[in-house]
């Protein structure tokens, strides 16, 4: 008899001692993975269509839960890749057109509102109560479940990505040097400056991504720290401008000095081949850098474009100055309103977001999913998958307490658009202040076409959530 087969055995046993107790409901209980998979096998010999982002992330379905998930139910899941700077415009003309190409949707929370407005999200909470999943969700970190499921009272989508843009620094130098994780961005200046004093050029204090598309969401990040708001709550006036955006903005200029000469074009692959080469001390960047700086799942094939990692056991990881780390993006699983397989197609969402299932997905070496609900921080199997595993873990899951929300209003793209104008020209020298005031007046320019009183009602909803401002 084979292991697996000795286990099966007395796992039945103890089944049978639970129904003969008088336990048979606790014995015999099915997880919300098991319900799905029962509920779906009506579906057989149906093809669900989900769009995702192209590259690594659709590896996920590709390789593991796509094949997994026939062979469990005989659905076959079709895979549209897609560049995530073109996810929304393309679920918004499919739904505009009703063409119901799209049975489940990977949605960036910043972009659930509009899709609601536009009626393009099926709600979920008839589902939910339905196949019997209200209980697990619970176990979702609590930033993303309070603020990345539902637009009002209704569930629109399930959290399934815990992206934040923690610190990562390096331990040793740290030890050397006798210096302290920077709690404040002054003390950050302070901390990056001091080691590119002595070690520079070979190393420097820091390198974070500065490009356009990118710098947002760490500008959005460190500006509400140092206490900006974007907009009145009342008149909707943009206040993008006042002294704390500036403040953070010059300050991101005052830490450029400190960093590797032409920072200010980094993007994701500088910061993290400069930090895994060992030429920077620290950088922020969403959780797959703690995976490939510890060399974890660098060595598939998939992996075989990240660069090779100097820095193995040295890295240490800690919440940004401030506390309050950039959710910055991250995606959860929705149902198409025009899709024509709705039940299966929750179905296929509830099986993938599942604890059972949605661990097995964060550990994929070759996949971006990272770990969003408290059952994957507390994984021993996680904490072991390298020596420093379970310090990351605690990490991101103080990151999904205190994290920051992506601004999401009517509209979000072009107030993004405007923004990320200003800061790029900020990076090529123009005055912080001059830049984020033409910023401000753009964003005045898009509230008024969308109307004061619609973008309010947006404005007001998103702001009351948790985790929009630090408390």
């Amino acid at each position: 008899m084979t292991m697996w087969k000795r286990l099966q055995t007395a796992v039945g046993a103890v089944a049978l001692v639970g129904l003969m107790a008088g336990g048979s409901a606790a014995a015999f209980a099915e997880s919300a993975a098991d319900i799905a998979v029962r509920e779906a096998k009506q579906y057989a010999g149906t093809t669900l269509t989900v769009i995702w982002e192209a590259g690594l992330q659709s590896l996920d379905p590709l390789n593991f839960s796509g094949p997994k998930w026939e062979e469990l139910t005989g659905i076959k899941l079709k895979v549209v890749e897609s560049q995530v700077n073109e996810m929304f415009p393309k679920m918004m003309q499919e739904h505009r057109a009703k063409t119901g190409a799209y049975d489940i949707l990977n949605v960036v929370p910043a972009w659930m509102g509009d899709l609601v407005r536009a009626g393009a999200l099926e709600p979920l909470d008839g589902y939910v109560d339905k196949y019997g999943y209200r209980e697990e969700l619970a176990d979702i970190g609590d930033v993303y479940r309070e603020n990345q499921m539902r637009i009002g009272d209704t569930i629109y989508g399930f959290p399934d990505d815990g992206d934040v843009l923690i610190l990562y620094y390096r331990k040793d130098v740290f030890e050397e040097m006798g210096l302290s994780v920077p709690t404040t961005w002054d003390e950050f200046y302070d901390t990056s400056k001091a080691i590119s004093d002595k070690h520079a050029p070979e190393m420097y204090g820091a390198g974070f991504m500065r490009v356009r598309g990118l710098l947002h969401y760490f500008y959005q990040e460190r500006a509400r720290v140092e206490g900006c708001k974007f907009f009145d709550a009342e008149s909707m006036a943009a206040t993008i401008n006042g002294p704390g955006c500036v403040k953070a903005l010059a300050g991101i200029v005052k830490d450029n000095t400190t960093m590797p000469p032409g920072v200010e074009a980094w993007g994701a692959i500088e910061s993290l081949a400069a930090f895994n080469a060992g030429t920077i001390a620290m950088t922020q960047w969403w959780p797959p850098v703690g995976r490939w700086s510890a060399g974890y799942g660098t060595d598939t094939e998939a992996l075989s474009w990240v660069p090779p990692s100097v820095v193995g056991g040295k890295v240490g990881y800690a919440l940004p100055p401030g506390g309050h780390p950039q959710l910055a993006a991250g995606f959860s699983m929705s149902v198409s309103a025009d899709s024509k397989n709705k039940e299966a197609a929750y179905l296929f969402i509830q099986w993938i977001n599942s604890k059972e299932i949605s661990l097995q997905r964060v550990q994929l070496p070759y996949a971006l999913r990272d770990p969003f609900r408290k059952s994957h921080f507390e994984s021993e199997s996680y904490q072991s998958l390298w020596p420093d595993a379970k310090e990351y873990l605690a990490t991101l899951q103080a990151g999904a307490v205190t994290g920051l929300l992506d601004l999401s209003v009517i509209n979000t793209f072009a107030y993004e658009d405007a923004l990320g104008r200003g800061l790029q020209a900020v990076m090529g020298g123009a005055d912080p202040q001059e830049s984020l005031d033409e910023v401000a007046a753009d964003w005045d320019k898009v509230t008024e076409k969308v109307g004061i009183d619609k973008q309010r009602a947006a404005y007001k909803q998103w702001a009351s959530k948790p985790n929009a401002y630090p408390n």
